[in-house]
């Protein structure tokens, strides 16, 4: 991927896929399929809640939660008001959960948030929290086939709460063969240079801190 891909500025990568509803990297489309038909076999309707997702989507979404538009919370879910949060505190507590515009895997088409469209009880909203996909949760039964199943066909969950500092995601999988490489080519000079040209809320923080969050939120995942 060039340096326009890896930070999610420009889609030449990336393939509409009709059924289900999605868009990903043209190498992750056959085996994304793959799953979703070994998943439907077993019982459970693969459905992508979020796949590709371009630079402008994740500014948008993170300047919302900068500015005290958008809801915060802390890393056990519960709301926290930004406005009480020094600038430095508000960027720790966004990553927790959000990617800095950039620098987000769902830029590089790899990565993929699922759930069980036959689990999904008829007007309910989805959260994608761990509740969810924890024991007594609807989609805890997709969770144990995923976990026993995903890598015969090259998915992971990159955020399993002990490399990274993204917290854990059970609903989030990222097709290593291609994923990995965009990894390693998302140096601290590509992001920066995607960062430093772009309206971001806190940008003098970010920056000042760049290769630690880095470091920290994007070099670091969790592997099985």
């Amino acid at each position: 991927m060039n340096d326009g891909e890896l930070t999610g500025q420009v889609r030449t990568h990336i393939a509409a896929v009709p059924d289900p509803d999605c868009a990903l990297h043209e190498h992750v489309v056959a085996p994304f399929l793959n799953l979703r038909r070994a998943a439907q076999a077993d019982g459970f309707d693969l459905m992508p809640q979020s796949s590709f997702r371009d630079f402008s989507r994740q500014l948008t979404i993170w300047n919302g939660k900068f500015s005290g538009q958008r809801p915060m919370v802390d890393a056990f879910g519960r709301p926290v008001d930004g406005s009480r949060l020094a600038p430095r505190e508000r960027v720790d507590t966004i990553l927790l959960w959000s990617a800095l515009p950039g620098a987000s895997r769902h830029h590089w088409g790899t990565d993929v948030d699922v759930i069980d469209g036959r689990a999904t009880p008829p007007g309910y909203r989805v959260q994608l929290t761990a509740e969810e996909f924890a024991a007594g949760g609807p989609y805890a039964p997709l969770a144990e086939w995923l976990e026993s199943n995903a890598a015969r066909f090259g998915f992971f969950r990159p955020f399993r709460g002990v490399l990274s500092g993204v917290q854990p995601e059970p609903w989030h999988f990222s097709f290593a063969p291609v994923a990995e490489n965009a990894r390693r080519a998302l140096s601290p000079a590509v992001l920066h240079k995607a960062i430093a040209a772009a309206p971001l809320l806190g940008k003098e923080e970010v920056l000042a801190r760049l290769d630690e969050l880095h470091a920290r939120y994007v070099a670091n995942i969790d592997w099985p």
